[in-house]
């Protein structure tokens, strides 16, 4: 039997927060699962029906940050266009951590700190301000 990827799955506090942020990334909600004896909500997004997905598990007891480990890695995008979606993230609040300097490859955190790659589909773009001179910040 072949193996089949299904989805990653990540804990989030704030459900709508973690909504509005991968919504901004492109990916859409697929469906919903609400588990009142669990207390508990499921989301699946994805880039379309089909596609590997997400899921946004949301304990709804669970108030307080949960732990952050750079050992879980992070989640991988390609994009059509990294330099107007770092544009658009940035415009929505969201801190671009490792901007495209080299036209391929950006890092971004979730609201509950998931580490996101965006990466340039195709061939790197050509090296454009305001990201080529821009630093990196904080853990990605």
């Amino acid at each position: 039997m072949a193996l089949e990827y299904l989805h990653t799955m990540v804990r989030v506090r704030d459900l709508d927060a973690a909504l509005k942020f991968f919504e901004l990334l492109g990916l859409v909600e697929l469906r919903r699962k609400e588990v009142p004896a669990g207390r508990f909500t499921l989301v699946f997004l994805a880039t379309e029906p089909g596609a590997p997905e997400l899921e946004l598990t949301h304990n709804w007891d669970h108030d307080e940050d949960y732990s952050v480990g750079r050992n879980f890695g992070h989640l991988a995008y390609a994009v059509d266009d990294i330099y107007g979606l770092c544009a658009k993230l940035e415009a929505a609040g969201v801190t671009i951590l490792r901007p495209p300097r080299d036209g391929r490859m950006a890092f971004v955190r979730s609201p509950d700190q998931i580490s996101v790659e965006l990466l340039q589909r195709g061939e790197a773009l050509p090296p454009a301000e305001p990201w080529a001179s821009r630093p990196s910040q904080g853990e990605w």
